[in-house]
């Protein structure tokens, strides 16, 4: 047994094919299914049961997993204490909200590439259902999502918290001096929305549909801090978290309306597959991602 067939194990499972490990490795398939066949011989334990061109981990192969993580885990570790210049390296993907991405890099990204040059970001903007579809596939190394709470023992939270959101509108806006406003009142007004499946965009829907209403938003952009922008000039009404828009209402270019019937509970979280390989450039991100929430 060496690193190199663990390494090649933990490719094997997270791509859940011999083929696909290869080509991710650079190797052929011979050579991955060789290097499986002598870690199983070395452990004398069957890793992978094979039905009809297909491979599932066994009992025994997944407590190997969890074992060859914390092993690679450690590899790295002593490869990075061991190194002449102690820089971290390599590609980190990142799956999120676009309205998280503006946030996360507008004022925070710079202080990140200075202290960590040699990582690079890979940011796929996609809804929260697609970022779990991306990382069961091993297309993407951690979730930052902005969504309802969720659970899913096959992932780990590396950090989570509760987000308030709101109506906003201008402070001129004819509803900007009104307390305890209704939804059904609120609806009579033109809205700018982010684009649909967006998770307060979902929840508002969802709320809308309980009471056989619906909303025709004269504009949808995923440009959280243009519709801000908008707004500012008094263009509408929108729902947006309060992290986007909290310079806004601090520096009085936007109010926040109180609304009495309705309420949306979301929350950002950091997550990642339980087995996936945490590596140093994984544990920087998470960490200075855990760092903004």
């Amino acid at each position: 047994m060496d690193l190199k067939q663990i390494e090649t194990f933990i490719h094997v499972c997270e791509q859940k094919s011999f083929t696909r490990a290869a080509q991710k490795l650079g190797y052929t398939q011979s050579a991955v299914s060789f290097q499986i066949k002598q870690l199983e011989l070395s452990l004398g334990v069957t890793l992978f049961e094979r039905v009809n061109h297909s491979i599932k981990l066994t009992s025994k192969g997944c407590e190997v997993l969890e074992l060859a993580h914390k092993m690679m885990a450690l590899s790295s570790d002593i490869k990075r204490i061991s190194s002449m210049n102690n820089e971290i390296s390599g590609t980190v993907r990142i799956a999120m909200a676009d309205s998280l991405c503006h946030w996360l890099f507008w004022d925070n990204y710079s202080s990140f590439h200075q202290e960590y040059p040699n990582i690079t970001l890979k940011v796929i903007s996609a809804s929260t259902e697609e970022m779990f579809r991306l990382a069961k596939q091993n297309d993407v190394d951690i979730i930052f999502t902005l969504d309802k709470h969720i659970y899913d023992e096959n992932y780990i939270i590396a950090k989570q918290h509760p987000v308030k959101n709101h109506f906003i509108v201008s402070p001129e806006h004819p509803l900007a001096g009104m307390e305890n406003i209704t939804f059904d009142f609120l609806m009579k007004y033109p809205f700018i929305l982010t684009e649909k499946g967006m998770s307060y965009r979902r929840m508002l829907e969802e709320h809308l549909a309980l009471k056989s209403l619906q909303i025709n938003p004269f504009l949808e952009i995923g440009d959280t801090d243009l519709i801000c922008h908008l707004i500012e000039q008094n263009m509408g009404v929108s729902f947006l978290p309060d992290f986007v828009t909290d310079s806004y209402v601090k520096s009085g270019r936007i109010k926040r309306l109180d609304t009495k019937d309705f309420s949306a509970d979301i929350w950002i979280q950091t997550v990642y597959h339980r087995n996936k390989w945490l590596t140093p450039e994984m544990d920087c991100v998470i960490h200075r991602l855990c760092s903004y929430i």
